[in-house]
């Protein structure tokens, strides 16, 4: 493991001992939600990996250093303070040798947890190719890092602000598989269903390591999407949410909105047209996708 990562004494004898370790993202702290929510639902899901007998293993770059494992200070920092950079993957190289602060996104988390020895990784959903991305290519990195980083990853599909089809045309390319844990549809977020079929089916945990225990033997290359989707009660009507979504769009059409501002832009206006719906959503499928990552955790470990 490079010298640049820093793993917290929790994670560190985890990792040591084989017991189930799963890597949380950072940038849903400083970019995913105001605070005190943002706080609140970090402290909350490495609460819940705990409850599920799996260390918590936030990742984020602070100062400088790749760091596997926050304290809560660092993650009450990460929740307030001003110009915390978004960090995918091709920030890191430049944060780390300019002592720069960043909250990581799935990319950035998947490359960093990867080299600290950590398989499985919860978030809210993952990136993708945005509408209109067969002209645009503005495709997420998270898609790259799928197809080359061995993570899987845990998530209620991709953002329904984004085309579903072609993200997941994308990751059959590059050869990622999609499991749909106790679902056949991928789902899409904030709705449990997109229309599109998920590589296969799996309705226990320990199927689910099971995958990821016979793709490591024969060294397959890039990771795993885990679709799980976001519990029914908490589900936002879908008529209602693309009425939301195609405002949203609009806007960010009109405010000039590029690059990866916009996945922040778009949801933030989802939530003020939800009337707050859409946040206390997020948060559930986020915990929903915790207790899920660490109990495969908990399968894979046990040899």
């Amino acid at each position: 493991m490079s010298a640049r990562i820093r793993l917290s004494d929790e994670v560190a004898a985890a990792l040591s001992s084989g017991a189930p370790v799963v890597a949380l993202e950072s940038t849903i702290i400083s970019h995913g939600f105001p605070y005190p929510s943002n706080l609140e639902c970090a402290l909350e899901a490495e609460r819940i990996a705990r409850e599920e007998g799996a260390v918590p293993a936030t990742t984020a770059i602070l100062d400088g250093e790749a760091r596997v494992g926050l304290t809560p200070s660092d993650i009450e920092r990460l929740a307030t303070e001003r110009g915390v950079a978004k960090a995918s993957t091709r920030d890191i190289g430049t944060l780390l040798a300019l002592g720069g602060t960043g909250a990581t996104t799935v990319a950035a988390t998947m490359a960093i947890a990867a080299r600290a020895g950590v398989r499985v990784f919860a978030t809210g959903g993952i990136g993708g190719v945005h509408r209109g991305g067969a002209t645009t290519l503005d495709v997420s990195a998270d898609l790259e890092e799928l197809a080359r980083t061995r993570v899987a990853v845990v998530c209620a599909g991709a953002k329904s602000v984004l085309d579903i089809g072609l993200t997941l045309e994308y990751l059959e390319t590059r050869g990622v598989p999609v499991l749909g844990y106790c679902t056949d549809e991928f789902p899409a977020f904030y709705s449990r269903a997109s229309g599109h079929p998920v590589t296969a089916r799996v309705d226990e945990p320990a199927a689910i390591a099971r995958v990821l225990r016979a793709r490591d033997d024969l060294d397959l290359p890039g990771g795993e999407v885990v679709a799980n989707p976001i519990p029914p009660e908490h589900e936002l009507p879908s008529a209602d949410l693309e009425a939301w979504i195609d405002a949203a769009l609009a806007d960010a059409e009109r405010s000039g909105v590029s690059g990866k501002a916009v996945t922040p832009f778009l949801l933030a206006r989802i939530h003020e047209r939800s009337g707050g719906a859409s946040e206390r959503a997020n948060k559930e499928l986020v915990y929903s996708n915790v207790r899920l990552a660490a109990r495969i955790a908990a399968a894979y470990h046990q040899r």
